[in-house]
């Protein structure tokens, strides 16, 4: 069951279903805001929470405005991409031959057909990008998983307009934005750890912040990279 409610100058969504917590939620690129809350709570119950949080919506929704933005990328030769945090040169290579992408200490080689479209190309390094991911992030999630006493049942990666990462406590599962190839590792290992923290705690809460210092106690910093670093260009169709 879905409801807008509005709140001055803030238009929120809201989902009611079956959880038990209440959560909140303000997405790139534009702030827009959701509530998740349980079914049993009414709509004004709902808007007293929101009104309580209306400070920390602006400031998120402040964040995302000044949040610097990618240039579009075309995907030809010597442009500028980033693997891991670093930067290479793409180095587009036409030929009679499958698609490949190659990494070498300076370069990123895009191999394609004569013709392929800037579509086609992005396409192809996307999918090397939610392949590194998925590469990555098993040998972390089985480093934390021990540590935290948590198991992943299942590991998903796809491309992600709105969050770097989401889980399902019920069935286990964690998935990640296959962009965080482009970023830092340790920004990917933070994302990891945060999702398991949410196997355990499903909130943003003082139990949550709780476990990640334990288990992470410098994840503010690679979350604070996160913020920082350039996101996507993307035509939202939000």
């Amino acid at each position: 069951m879905t409801a807008l409610l509005q709140i001055g100058d803030i238009a929120v969504d809201v989902i009611r279903k079956e959880i038990k917590n209440i959560h909140l939620s303000v997405y790139p690129p534009t702030g827009r805001v959701r509530i998740s809350a349980p079914t049993r709570l009414s709509l004004n119950t709902i808007r007293i929470f929101a009104v309580s949080k209306i400070g920390w919506i602006r400031r998120q929704q402040q964040k995302l405005q000044e949040q610097e933005r990618e240039t579009p990328r075309e995907y030809l030769d010597r442009e500028s991409h980033y693997l891991w945090g670093r930067r290479y040169l793409l180095k587009v290579v036409e030929g009679d031959h499958p698609a490949k992408v190659e990494l070498t200490p300076h370069s990123i080689i895009l191999q394609v057909r004569p013709q392929t479209s800037q579509e086609k190309r992005q396409a192809i390094m996307d999918v090397w990008c939610r392949e590194l991911v998925k590469e990555a992030a098993p040998l972390l999630i089985a480093k934390w998983g021990p540590l935290m006493n948590v198991r992943v049942e299942r590991l998903f990666v796809q491309r992600m307009k709105t969050r770097w990462g989401s889980c399902n406590p019920r069935r286990q599962t964690i998935r990640l934005n296959a962009e965080l190839a482009k970023k830092p590792r340790e920004c990917l290992e933070y994302i990891v750890v945060h999702e398991m923290a949410h196997l355990l705690e499903a909130s943003h809460g003082p139990r949550f912040v709780a476990l990640m210092d334990r288990f992470m106690p410098k994840w503010r910093g690679c979350r604070d990279i996160l913020n920082r670093l350039p996101v996507r260009h993307e035509r939202w169709g939000l």
